[in-house]
């Protein structure tokens, strides 16, 4: 049996996931509320794995730092993050990494995520990882895509659109819940569209 694996990603309502200097909206778009962060922290309560991409993981050594007890932020949904489990795929990093319960696995995305999902125990969860999760997709290996959408449009400021460049999937919902009143987190089970 193989393990299941979460392209879980946040984005504003036309679909970016982050945006430029001039932006000047805070962590989660200023949006975050209780419901949201509750949420989170059980989604990284279970048992699982984090799978992250290079770039993603330097992001998040950059803003986070490298050690849950010296974190620069005391958002207990990063903490906890921190905590789980982790394999970063890359073929520019060398290791050892700077980051708690981190694993290098080095060679092609694919290749490796497809061993992972053969060898696990746990579901993995990739958060952000764009590039990554893009290939993933193509390749068959995403089990479900996860999407919090934060009510903002970042038409402006956003930067790089989430699933600009991939390929077309169809997508069956399925689970939907509203956070804080306007915040949507929409799970699908994506198939690449023939």
């Amino acid at each position: 049996m193989t393990a299941t694996y979460t392209f879980d990603i946040f984005c504003t309502l036309d679909g970016f996931g982050s945006y430029n200097e001039k932006g000047d909206w805070g962590g989660y778009w200023g949006k975050a509320g209780q419901d949201f962060l509750d949420r989170r922290v059980a989604l990284y309560a279970g048992e699982q794995r984090v799978v992250l991409g290079a770039n993603t993981y330097r992001q998040f050594l950059e803003i986070l730092g490298p050690n849950p007890g010296e974190a620069n932020v005391d958002d207990p949904v990063n903490l906890r993050m921190m905590s789980v489990p982790t394999t970063v795929v890359s073929t520019t990093l060398d290791g050892p990494l700077d980051w708690p319960n981190a694993t290098l696995a080095k060679g092609d995305a694919v290749e490796v995520v497809a061993r992972l999902k053969e060898e696990s125990d746990v579901p993995l969860r990739s958060l952000g990882s764009v590039s990554l999760n893009r290939s993933l997709m193509a390749a068959g290996l995403v089990d479900q895509v996860q999407v919090t959408i934060f009510p903002v449009i970042s038409g402006q400021t956003g930067v790089d659109p989430i699933f600009g460049g991939a390929a077309d999937f169809d997508l069956e919902l399925l689970e939907t819940r509203t956070l804080d009143g306007n915040t949507q987190e929409l799970i699908y089970r994506p198939t690449l569209h023939a």
